[in-house]
């Protein structure tokens, strides 16, 4: 151990690069240690982390009530797999179905494995309780969608770079624009087939591509007539990342947080994962109410891991620190603080011709072409100046700061960006 912590950040990169799969491209700087909105490199420099490795670490780093949870459970009783029951994992089956408002909920790790799991409970529904033949089931997925890079997603994936190569793909999937009830209600019309719509209620690795306030609902709604499937990936908009418990809730005005924000547009199937641990563990979910999730028996579906005493210690932990931290009120208030400010230094920018998102998950669009280099640049330089955040799409930056942020560090990265931005500007 000590002679890794003395280590160069230079020294450790090139070990990756030797030793690793180079399936990323990071930002080139080595962290170590990170607590609240704050993380450290290896040579002590401090940064705000803008990223929150991509919205899983919504409570902020090492949060002591969280770790607290994890370690006092990693020392009593780690796995048991599912073959035997545990003590742990009925108690946060009933605090996470009572805390969204379902029947039942299966329990996984990563959110790839939710979404093939809400994928494999849909289509079951669609043949044993919506009576559609064998194998014929058809879900609907939305173009530039993000669920994650098994086989079966970047089938329905239009991003080649995740695509290529890697075939044969799944059948079974009809992409339409997103954020276009006119393409779901012609695909709805003109398809029997269709058992479910997946769609994030934002698309994040699209560049926070918000869509109108009022799709969720409406797509909601064209879903319960064609008694088709709504199905909301939350993995990176869950858990008060956009100013509500849940961004199927849309342009929430609510005061407090609500205990059920769904009922803007109640998903059929939910799929969490990310901040439901708060960054400390791998830990997913899929719910849904009985007449749906009972189609599933014993043997048909299961993890070793998923559902053990650590991940539901530890999300047990992590959603009582979104309530009594009230991190949705927070992420609603600096989210319009943040876009406010951001949109005032763009109107007179030339570099930066767009600010958009809802909560704290926002996005600037840099006026060059995707295949620029000037985002990258731009994050370079944000590097430099102490706040970390990443590219999407070439031309698009992301912005997801821990939720545990205060208005003060809030303002001092809204410095940090404009002044970067400046040295940018044609």
């Amino acid at each position: 151990m000590s002679v890794i912590e003395k280590m160069s950040s230079a020294a450790l990169i090139e070990l990756e690069d030797k030793y690793g799969a180079h399936n990323y491209h990071p930002l080139p700087v080595v962290l170590s240690r990170g607590e609240g909105v704050y993380v450290w490199d290896v040579e002590g420099k401090k940064y705000y982390d803008f990223l929150s490795a991509y919205s899983a670490v919504n409570q902020g780093h090492c949060h002591p009530r969280i770790v607290g949870a994890m370690v006092e459970q990693a020392q009593t009783l780690t796995l048991t797999s599912r073959a035997f029951y545990n003590d742990k994992l009925g108690l946060y089956e009933e605090y996470l179905t009572q805390y969204f408002g379902f029947d039942k909920v299966l329990p996984m790790n990563t959110g790839a494995e939710a979404v093939e799991t809400a994928l494999k409970i849909c289509r079951k529904w669609a043949y044993e309780v919506k009576g559609i033949a064998q194998s014929q089931a058809l879900i609907v997925v939305c173009e530039g969608n993000f669920h994650g890079r098994t086989t079966t997603i970047i089938s329905f994936s239009n991003d080649e770079n995740a695509r290529k190569n890697f075939g044969p793909y799944t059948d079974g999937f009809i992409r339409i624009p997103y954020d276009s009830i006119e393409a779901l209600e012609e695909v709805l019309q003109n398809h029997q087939n269709i058992a479910g719509f997946l769609v994030e209620p934002i698309q994040g690795e699209a560049g926070v591509y918000t869509p109108a306030d009022d799709y969720m609902m409406r797509a909601k709604e064209l879903c319960n007539q064609h008694n088709v499937l709504f199905i909301a990936d939350e993995i990176q908009t869950g858990i008060a990342r956009t100013g509500s418990l849940l961004a199927v809730c849309g342009n929430c005005s609510c005061e407090k947080q609500c205990e059920r924000q769904a009922t803007y547009a109640t998903p059929d199937i939910l799929i969490l994962g990310k901040a439901l641990s708060g960054g400390a563990y791998p830990v997913s979910a899929v719910l849904a109410n009985n007449h749906i999730m009972n189609v599933i028996k014993p043997g048909q579906h299961g993890s070793t891991f998923g559902g053990n005493p650590v991940a539901a210690a530890v999300a047990m932990a992590a959603l009582d620190v979104v309530s009594d931290e009230q991190l949705a009120q927070n992420a609603r208030a600096l989210g319009k603080l943040f876009r406010t400010k951001l949109n005032e230094y763009i109107q007179t920018s030339n570099i930066a011709t767009l600010v958009r998102g809802r909560g704290l998950l926002n996005a600037i669009v840099i006026n060059d072409t995707e295949d620029s280099e000037t985002a990258w640049n731009i994050c370079m330089a944000l590097r430099d100046n102490g706040l970390l955040a990443k590219p999407t799409h070439g031309n698009i930056i992301r912005f997801a700061p821990p939720l545990v942020m205060n208005e003060e560090q809030l303002l001092d990265c809204v410095r940090i960006i404009t002044e970067t931005l400046k040295q940018f500007e044609r």
